[in-house]
């Protein structure tokens, strides 16, 4: 009984370890002290719908779902950074997302392909020495509009999830802290909702919050 105990342990342990991944560069310190603001770029969001869902949308509706999804999670990611800010456990300032989004189509990006440049690039363009970026996928859109069209189409279930990557990229184009996490809503999470779960257990581990 007491080795089937150990191995059911160390299967969760496995499975935990799995669930979170976190990466801080060894000289994070100094690459916070040197960085005033950051910037949240829309993440590459995907929405994996069941078979029998997809069935019900074209790809062209999919890419409009997924797209939704992203701008929507970057300014929830901006609004948890702001309280944050407000309470004064953020160590930096965070720009607002519609000013990033603006000089990124001034400078002639396509806001939701940003991700795929360089941050140097990025950070000399909208002024700041940090951006956060990575990858969001979720098992159901989030957003009120499309989650409203599945509801209607009756498509549904009782819990959310999603999987975040996350990479806080210095102006040199160093990784100073990756973070990678799978979360799970209940039903009807909206994208403030993960987001929040995401972002609480990523501030405990993160250098630019305290």
């Amino acid at each position: 009984m007491k080795t089937k105990l150990t191995i059911l342990s160390l299967l969760i342990t496995s499975v935990l370890f799995a669930q979170t991944k976190l990466y801080v560069h060894p000289d994070a310190a100094n690459y916070v002290s040197n960085t005033k603001t950051l910037a949240i770029l829309p993440l590459k969001t995907s929405v994996k719908l069941r078979p029998k869902e997809l069935k019900n949308f074209t790809s062209e509706q999919i890419t409009e779902m997924e797209n939704a999804e992203a701008l929507s999670i970057q300014k929830a990611m901006y609004s948890w950074f702001l309280t944050r800010k407000k309470r004064g456990t953020l160590l930096v300032e965070v720009q607002n997302p519609t000013l990033t989004n603006a000089l990124l189509k001034k400078a002639g990006y396509d806001v939701l392909k940003a991700h795929e440049e360089l941050p140097k690039d990025l950070c000399g363009i909208l002024d700041v020495e940090t951006i956060v970026t990575g990858s969001f996928s979720t098992s159901k859109p989030m957003s009120t509009g499309a989650a409203l069209g599945l509801a209607l189409l009756g498509v549904g279930g009782a819990t959310q999830s999603a999987t975040a990557n996350l990479d806080f990229m210095h102006l040199d184009n160093e990784v100073v802290v990756n973070y990678h996490k799978n979360i799970k809503g209940g039903l009807g999470s909206t994208s403030d909702d993960l987001v929040n779960i995401l972002m609480r257990k990523t501030s405990r581990r993160i250098p630019y919050t305290k």
